[in-house]
């Protein structure tokens, strides 16, 4: 039987992050040759990944990739079970990592390096959803993370001509609107997108909120419900931040625009929340 050194347990140890004994007991199986002892231990964590599976995993981030050029990108949420392991750095590398594996093939099977990951750190980890944005014609994707990874957020602006997309000014209003939508947590890019069922809702509420007035004094009411209803659900609608909400964002884009001699838009957005996903 090879000698099993210290050093090689230690060199498993790294390759795995397997604990000692389980990384020694592993080399014996395997006559020290190390790849046989990777696999021991990741049928081993197999095992132990279908155990915890049934763990909750309400912690974690959101992580992004962005293809090189800028014509498309993903948001990727991945839980964990304590917020001690969402800040660990080798977690936060694997979400790096699952994020670049999802933008070049958004049908990769994750399950193998999913598994490996349990086995890994002792937790639980789901990947419970993610979104992939492609610009079409003219335009850019861009991707924000807050601080501490819990909000992400991915959206297309589409511009006119590509000699605007390469402006540093374009560029700028894509990342400012990128920290609009963490902030404003706005649902749809305009109040055309909105849902008819939710509008009429919205104008069933407010219109019984003011039953006893006047009648034409209740349409003017419900008119004005509607549009604060607007100024916070609708991207466009909403006061822009880097401006103190002096502008809607609207009229910001509508400025850049005017500026650049272009026509800009904001064509789609998503924004994550960890938690928000149900549970895998």
């Amino acid at each position: 039987m090879a000698e099993i050194t210290a050093a090689t347990v230690g060199k498993l140890r790294e390759m795995t992050g397997a604990g000692l004994m389980d990384c020694k007991k592993a080399l014996g199986e395997s006559n020290g040759e190390l790849d046989g002892a990777v696999d021991i231990l990741r049928k081993k964590g197999a095992a132990s990944a279908a155990k915890k599976a049934s763990r909750d995993a309400n912690e974690g981030v959101i992580a992004q990739s962005i293809q090189s050029g800028a014509r498309a990108g993903i948001l990727v949420e991945i839980n964990c079970e304590t917020d001690f392991v969402a800040r660990n750095e080798g977690f936060r590398a694997f979400c790096d990592d699952v994020a670049r594996t999802l933008l070049a093939n958004p049908k990769a099977d994750l399950e193998a390096v999913r598994t490996a990951q349990v086995a890994k750190i002792g937790e639980n980890i789901q990947i419970p959803r993610f979104h992939r944005l492609e610009v079409s014609g003219s335009g850019l994707v861009a991707a924000y993370i807050h601080t501490g990874a819990k909000v992400g957020v991915l959206v297309e602006v589409g511009a006119g001509k590509d000699t605007t997309v390469a402006h540093e000014d374009f560029k700028q209003l894509v990342r400012d609107i990128t920290l609009q939508i963490a902030a404003g947590h706005p649902f749809v890019v305009s109040r055309e997108q909105v849902d008819p069922a939710l509008l009429a809702k919205e104008k069933e509420i407010a219109a019984e909120q003011v039953k006893n007035k006047p009648p034409q004094a209740i349409a003017k009411i419900v008119e004005g419900k509607l549009e604060k209803f607007y100024q916070g659900y609708c991207l466009v609608d909403q006061g822009f931040v880097k401006k103190n909400s002096e502008v809607t964002v609207k009229e910001h884009v509508a400025s850049v625009a005017k500026q650049l001699g272009d026509e800009i838009t904001i064509r789609s957005f998503v924004r994550f929340q960890v938690g928000e996903a149900p549970a895998a």
